[in-house]
């Protein structure tokens, strides 16, 4: 799977990771086998980011900072994979 960065803030990245793990996983467990850490790790990650997830359906909705939940950032573009 690929992932297109629009910046290389890593705080950006990191919420798009846990976004992308969590909607692909389904659950925070599984989500954070996929990040290689504990789901009190991603727990803390979902928090510091507002990102807001439903554990029913497993979806993730607008945070804090945009109508789509992401950070603002420059626009810039990377990939990366895993």
């Amino acid at each position: 799977m690929h992932i297109v960065l629009d910046t290389y803030n890593l705080t950006s990245a990191e919420r798009l990771l846990c976004e992308t793990a969590l909607t692909s996983a389904g659950s925070i467990v599984e989500a954070a086998k996929l990040l290689g850490i504990t789901r009190h790790a991603l727990k803390r990650r979902i928090i510091k980011h507002g990102i807001r997830w439903s554990r029913e359906g497993g979806r993730i909705t607008a945070g804090p900072n945009d109508s789509a939940g992401r950070v603002a950032a420059a626009p810039t573009a990377a990939a990366i994979s895993f």
